[in-house]
């Protein structure tokens, strides 16, 4: 099977496997799956193995990937023939975008999934930043280990210092490159919101630069509690319509639209950052949205790259797309 470029819709009944096969596509070209990180459940049943081999072209230079997945081994991943050091480093070869339906939590669920959405657009939109976050949340860990022996009087105070102002410089550098990415993000969200019907959105993110007297200030509560807390792994990022919090205020259509705004921002961003456009995988997203807000999505996605879009029927899809997959159990045909 080979996709054309442009816009692909796969049509299905419900359980046929639309979304194993944009799970297929996610996992051949970052090396890992949005909804699962044991690779048993990505194998099919009665089996050991399997492997993902995915042929295109990344702007003029053609691309082939090559994903092994093993029920007794580490995940294995090639490039261009070459073995990677770990399957996940693909994410800093190629740009793949995705909306499931459970991505509304980026709105609707809690302040991590918020922070965690903006620490990974970090990485596609500075790919040399990517390290930050990682780092800050291991400086975060070691600090809390260490306030956790001083708790229990293995180790004198002095053993904080080194792992405080570690956090607190990859803090304070964290949050600034998270003020950056929303800065980025801000026009582009705001413009593709209102299209779908979203008045004045923006994404909001107050924090203060985190430092080492903000941590010693507070030494003794992080000591009796055992962990860190201040810093950006605890901020909040507040997606908003005007004046309404839509986590708390926004009805489920809207936290929709908010979330395939912020998608179509971020993809516009890195087609202009790396002249190359991500791949879009877009599952379900067409469903609760009236005729109107189809065909804006439709419009805009079809002008973005190659994008992925799965529905019950091809009726969902106001325009026709470049090339139509019918999937069955098993069997993907093309029209």
């Amino acid at each position: 099977m080979s996709l054309e470029p442009g816009l692909v819709l796969v049509t299905g009944a419900n359980g046929a496997g639309k979304t194993n096969l944009l799970e297929s596509l996610h996992v051949g070209t970052q090396g890992f799956s949005p909804r699962s990180r044991s690779d048993t459940q990505l194998i099919r049943q009665g089996t050991q193995a399997a492997r993902i081999e995915l042929t295109g072209s990344r702007g003029p230079t053609p691309v082939v990937v090559g994903v092994n997945l093993s029920a007794s081994a580490p995940r294995r991943a090639t490039l261009a023939g070459a073995t990677l050091r770990s399957a996940e480093q693909l994410r800093s070869e190629l740009a793949t975008l995705v909306f499931t339906p459970d991505r509304l939590v980026i709105v609707k669920g809690g302040p991590a999934a918020r922070r965690a959405y903006i620490d990974r657009s970090l990485a596609r939109l500075y790919p040399a930043r990517a390290h930050i976050a990682i780092d800050y949340a291991t400086a975060v860990g070691q600090r809390n280990a260490a306030l956790r022996r001083v708790a229990l009087g293995l180790s004198d105070r002095d053993v904080l210092a080194p792992w405080t102002a570690q956090v607190a410089d990859l803090g304070a550098t964290l949050t600034a490159s998270r003020r950056d990415v929303i800065e980025l993000l801000q026009p582009g969200f705001a413009e593709r919101a209102a299209e779908l019907g979203v008045e004045r959105a923006s994404l909001g993110y107050d924090a203060e630069l985190l430092t080492i007297a903000t941590l010693e200030a507070r030494v003794d509560r992080d000591i009796e509690r055992g962990t860190t807390g201040a810093g950006p792994h605890l901020d909040e990022i507040a997606v908003s319509s005007g004046d309404r919090d839509l986590r708390t205020f926004g009805s489920q259509g809207e936290q929709r639209l908010a979330v395939l705004a912020l998608l179509l921002s971020e993809a516009e961003l890195i087609t202009a950052r790396r002249r190359v456009p991500p791949l879009l995988l877009l599952d379900d997203a067409l469903s609760e949205l009236d005729e109107r807000r189809r065909r804006i999505l439709s419009e805009r996605i079809g002008a973005v790259g190659q994008t992925i879009v799965t529905a019950t029927g091809a009726e969902s899809l106001p325009l026709a797309p470049a090339q139509l997959l019918r999937v069955t159990p098993g069997r993907v045909e093309t029209d």
